[in-house]
């Protein structure tokens, strides 16, 4: 049985959003999917299920997590090697900084991957790889000219992780 891994976009932000793990366990569960697992609060599942379009899940997913939550949890799911492969295209990076990766939901067309990368300056760097923009930047991440809400403005949906959080979940996940 295929394995996932779910990443939900703005949950736990604010008093209205809240989504405790135990509930989207719960909720990723009641769709009879197995080995569910989550990493911190943030909104990271890891589970087994038998459906292999990446699209169902997601709408399977978004539907159990509308019910649960009683709001609309946009919802980004990776296989274990394409989490893999976003880990080793940031090795290859070789940033020190601060690190973020925006998960899309789906493939950006080529022009407006080009017009992203091109906002890149000397204090933020964004590079697209498939379904995940790396967004190098130099002292934080408030104030930064490059944030996951340029992304989503250029590219579509998307939910973003500190690369630490993604190598984490690699080692806990993907071996």
């Amino acid at each position: 049985m295929p394995t996932y891994l779910a990443f939900l976009r703005a949950i736990n932000l604010g008093a209205k959003r809240k989504f405790p793990k135990d509930r989207i366990v719960a909720a990723v569960e009641g769709l009879g999917w197995t080995d569910v697992r989550t990493h911190i609060n943030t909104g990271n599942v890891r589970f087994d299920c038998p459906l292999e379009s990446r699209a169902e899940v997601e709408a399977a997913l978004e539907e159990a997590f509308r019910t649960e939550a009683g709001f609309e949890v946009p919802t980004i799911v990776l296989t274990p090697a394409e989490l893999r492969e976003v880990a080793e295209q940031a090795a290859a990076y070789g940033h020190e900084g601060n690190h973020y990766v925006s998960f899309l939901k789906d493939e950006p067309p080529p022009e407006a991957v080009r017009a992203l990368e091109e906002r890149s300056t000397a204090d933020a760097v964004a590079r697209v790889g498939s379904r995940a923009v790396h967004l190098m930047l130099g002292e934080s991440y408030r104030g930064a000219s490059l944030t996951n809400a340029t992304v989503e403005k250029r590219l579509g949906v998307a939910t973003n992780r500190n690369l630490t959080v993604v190598r984490a979940l690699v080692e806990k996940w993907c071996s």
